[in-house]
């Protein structure tokens, strides 16, 4: 009988040495080549914060965030940074190598405008991977080339300003429902958290407008967008720097569920929808999968029928839609009712403007919006608050990939190379820039109403809430209508009592806070802890 021979103990030990020796040795080799390259850099005399030859950027960028709450943006980082190296300017490199890609920030208005409108960089490899297990990456927004502008151009007309104009009705019956529960608040005098309120809003908006489907999240529990949910929770970003965040053995688990769950509801809803809109004798929808769907057939005139393939890239762009197109209006509508709610001039003279176009009750302001949806055009002072709020809270910026031989050049002639680098368009420290803004973190919608030459007068380019170019936000006009129409709504007949004292006291626990400012952006850039809020009904005869 053959026997087993099982090897010695320091054969296994040396195997393991030399397993973990190679490990080392590529490591070491990564670490010189990426050091000696940034070094090269700084040669240049290309800007970055001090660097350290072993340890890159990750001291600095250690001791800032260590200033921060751990549950901020990502977004204060480079504003921080500049604040603490002044010489940096608005564009400079950051090495945060073995935890993330290589970073060039850009908060200059023309350097931006090359990276977006001159030459629009693609989106960066760690977005696309961040978004795949909702997309599957086909989604409009980390999508490239052909097949990106194709499908841009199918979803383009459904998110036009005129075909919007016609949905208002659907907005407006969701943001009533909104204002019941508000209502509801108010009788029960409770501490509430205002954004699980408005993501709820967003979420059953955006399912209203994108597949003529009521979710009624608002009143009642909704599986599919449970399960979305709970996989935006498990969504991580390449650069985390916690590990076990990173690599959670449980996140591939938890991804596959979920999207089992929310496909097993949207396809039914998108077969029934699609059978619907192929019926001659049903009423034609106004959803802009509608559109898609219309668009997409035109743009193949041999296509008489809807094939897997629009099937698979509408789910998609759906799940994109609720993911993104709820959770930044929301966290931009929570934005605007705090600086309201701490501004009370600025509160009395949107509401004035809103008496003067819509009346002064709520059952008048509904019939106008449905009946004259084109007055929403007509209030300038309201715009320049929303603006202003996108200002200072910018709820998105851009991730693009470099490109072998593309160089962005400054305003003082330099060259950075993009090759290799996570070109971070980002508007946070842009929108706050005393160069560009007077008063640049103050609340001054003004602002917006000067004329040309006043010194208040916007900078051309320096506002970057939706970005430029081809690739900027589809979404825009649709989420200024839901702001605006919530703003109308709910500042006719409430008053909102921001609740960050109350809600400390309560908990008793260290005061967070970025800048003083107690509201500041989580991850996602919503309001920290979710906007605590009071609700009152307005004392005042004229609203009903």
């Amino acid at each position: 009988m053959a026997r087993i021979i099982f090897p010695d103990r320091p054969i296994l030990l040396t195997a393991a040495e030399v397993l973990f020796g190679t490990l080392a040795a590529i490591f070491l080799v990564k670490l010189y080549v990426q050091r000696s390259y940034f070094l090269r850099l700084k040669r240049q005399g290309l800007p970055m914060p001090p660097y350290n030859p072993v340890f890159g950027h990750l001291l600095v960028v250690g001791k800032i965030m260590s200033t921060l709450p751990t549950d901020s943006h990502n977004q204060y980082l480079p504003g921080l940074l500049r604040r603490a190296y002044p010489d940096l300017g608005p564009n400079f490199y950051m090495d945060p190598w073995p935890f993330g890609a290589p970073v060039l920030f850009i908060s200059e208005p023309s350097t931006l405008h090359q990276i977006t409108q001159e030459h629009s960089l693609p989106k960066h490899p760690d977005l696309r991977e961040f978004l795949r297990p909702l997309s599957n990456g086909l989604d409009i927004v980390t999508m490239d080339g052909p097949v990106w502008k194709k499908w841009r151009t199918i979803y383009n007309p459904g998110f036009s300003l005129a075909h919007l104009m016609t949905l208002t009705p659907v907005i407006v019956r969701e943001t009533l429902v909104f204002c019941d529960i508000l209502q509801e608040r108010a009788e029960k005098q409770e501490l509430y958290r205002m954004k699980n309120l408005t993501d709820k809003l967003t979420i059953d908006i955006i399912g209203t407008v994108i597949l003529d489907v009521q979710l009624n999240t608002q009143r009642s529990e909704n599986t599919m967008i449970t399960a979305l949910k709970r996989q935006i929770r498990w969504l991580v970003f390449g650069s985390k720097l916690n590990p076990w965040e990173r690599w959670h053995p449980f996140r591939r688990i938890v991804h596959w569920y979920s999207t089992r769950q929310i496909n097993q509801y949207l396809y039914p809803h998108l077969d029934y929808y699609i059978s619907k809109l192929q019926d001659h004798n049903a009423k034609p929808s106004k959803s802009i999968t509608s559109l898609a769907l219309q668009e997409y057939l035109a743009d193949d005139n041999s296509k008489t029928s809807v094939d897997s393939t629009f099937k698979i890239f509408a789910i998609s762009q759906i799940k994109l839609f609720l993911f993104s197109g709820h959770d930044t209006t929301s966290s931009t509508i929570c934005y605007v009712w705090y600086v309201m709610s701490t501004n009370a001039l600025i509160l009395e003279r949107v509401r004035a403007e809103h008496a003067e176009v819509f009346g002064r009750n709520v059952d008048e302001a509904v019939r106008k919006i449905k009946e004259e949806p084109h007055l929403l055009n007509r209030l300038p002072y309201t715009m320049a608050v929303i603006k202003e709020t996108l200002r200072l809270y910018p709820v998105g910026s851009s991730l693009r990939g470099g490109e072998p031989g593309y160089e962005i050049t400054d305003s003082l002639g330099r060259c950075f190379p993009t090759d290799g680098f996570l070109v971070w368009a980002v508007s946070q420290p842009l929108h706050r820039d005393p160069a560009y803004w007077p008063q640049a973190d103050t609340f001054v919608p003004e602002r917006w109403l000067v004329p040309p030459g006043d010194p208040l007068y916007p900078v051309k380019g320096a506002w970057r809430p939706f970005e430029y170019g081809p690739r900027n936000c589809i979404g825009q006009e649709l989420a200024i209508m839901e702001i605006k129409i919530a703003m109308i709504l709910v500042c006719q007949k409430f008053d909102i009592q921001i609740a960050y004292e109350e809600l400390d006291r309560q908990r008793a626990s260290a005061l967070k806070a970025v800048d003083g400012e107690r509201a500041y952006q989580l991850t996602l850039a919503g309001p920290a802890d979710s906007l605590p809020c009071r609700v009152k009904l307005r004392q005042t005869e004229s609203v009903k």
